[in-house]
Parts: structure tokens; sequence; C-alpha cells
């Protein structure tokens, strides 16, 4: 489920917040993104080498969000360490079922650059390892959709927190995980970001699995969204629902 641009209409979910949705101006986007932006200091590679990711105001210190329970065992969101995550987040990505969708297979300094473009960002993405029981098992992109380039292509609102998974493994996917993990990272980001009131996520809508998953975790089907390199399914968990899951 990377990330990527979109061009669509919306359709309102049945959700009482949806009963009025203005489309924000892009030259208002872009100002709003450029705000947001002079707040955080820019993050440096080398910060995340050595696990103190100092860029990432944007997303209220992931790194500072701590492991939590989930039905699956104790889950932990940990940033990218670049030298250390790097040959493990390759050999993920060139695995045949999460290439088909992410399309960063190949030689590594594909995902080289797909990384080194976050960790050197102003923190409006973090990508993570996801960590179950100790053991680095999925890969994940927190990330402010409001200040995306998604963010002209549906009705955004402040602090619009997106969200982008892989399960590592073939021995990790198809036996729940995915929706248990995601519905964990939902309630982390509702928790550790008091601003947010919605979580987004666009996969694929050719990635079945990937939007059923979605959809088990407490997230509803909100629109098609046609982007540049797929047409995705725009997925949203309302934070009013947050207690009823």
């Amino acid at each position: 489920m990377p990330p990527a641009s979109a061009h669509t209409g919306h359709s309102p979910g049945t959700d009482s917040e949806d009963t009025l949705v203005l489309r924000l101006p892009e030259e208002f986007i872009a100002l709003w993104a450029e705000a947001d932006a002079a707040d955080a200091a820019p993050a440096d590679a080398a910060d995340y080498e050595t696990g103190t990711p100092t860029g990432d105001d944007l997303l209220d210190r992931v790194a500072g969000w701590g492991p939590t329970r989930t039905p699956v065992g104790a889950f932990h969101l940990v940033p990218v360490q670049f030298a250390r995550d790097l040959p493990l987040i390759d050999r993920w990505m060139n695995d045949p079922a999460v290439a088909e969708f992410w399309e960063l297979a190949g030689p590594q300094t594909l995902t080289e650059d797909h990384l080194r473009a976050q960790l050197t960002g102003d923190g409006r993405s973090v990508p993570c390892l996801g960590v179950l029981d100790g053991t680095p098992m999925s890969y994940w992109e927190i990330y402010r959709a409001d200040l995306d380039p998604l963010a002209r292509h549906y009705p955004a609102r402040p602090h619009d927190t997106g969200v982008h998974l892989l399960i590592g493994d073939v021995v990790d996917r198809g036996r729940g995980l995915g929706s248990a993990l995601l519905q964990a990272v939902a309630d982390l980001v509702l928790e550790r970001r008091s601003a947010c009131a919605r979580v987004v996520a666009e996969p694929d809508l050719r990635n079945t699995p990937s939007v059923a998953a979605f959809l088990n975790a407490g997230f509803r089907f909100d629109a098609e969204v046609d982007l540049p390199a797929k047409r995705a399914a725009l997925m949203v968990r309302d934070r009013s629902l947050r207690d009823r899951l």
C-alpha cells in the first residue's frame, strides 16, 4: 500500500461527520503544508542511524509512542534506522506479492531512495518497522494525509493521518495479523494524536486481501480514487467509532 497521488470525486460516508463535506482549494493545502513544515526541524538520516529521530514533529513523535498490546502479541512501531533496516525492507520489497503493489522490486537502490526521501524529509511521513513480540515482521509508513498530494483529491481534514502497510513474510499473511495490527495502529494514532479525527488509507482496489483487512480493522470504504499508478479504495477509520470496536 505505497503512497500515491489521486484524482476523483468523493462519495460521502454514512457517519454523521460527513454530512457536510468541503473540498479544500489546492492553494490552501499548499500554504497549510508550508506552515506546518516550518514548525518541524528537518530530519537527517543520521538521526535515524542513532535511533533518535528528530524530524517527526508533524506526527507527534512516532518514536515515542511505545509498544501496545494486541490480540496477536506485543506490537511496537519502531522508526526505521537506515543502515540496519534497509536490507530487510529491500528483501520484502522484492517479494513478488509485495512488488505487485509497491513497485520497488529490483536493485536495492530503489528501496534506498524511497526510504531516504522520507528520512531526510520534514517529518510528514515516518517509515517504521512493525515489531511483533520482538521480531520485525512488517513495514509501515505513518504520514500526514492532509499534507500529502492525496489531500488534493479527497476532502481532507486537518491532521488526517494516513497508513501504508506491508506484511513482510508469507508465513505472516492470510491469518488475520494485518487486521489486528491495523486496528492497533489506528488506535495508537488516535490516542497519540489528539488533533487527528480520522485515519485514512488508499490500498489498490485489486488488492482485495488488503481492502478486507482494513474493513476488518474497523475502517469503512469511503470512495474509489483514481491515482496516477492505481485505482484505490479510500478507507477511513473515524475517531467517533473507536469505542464501538
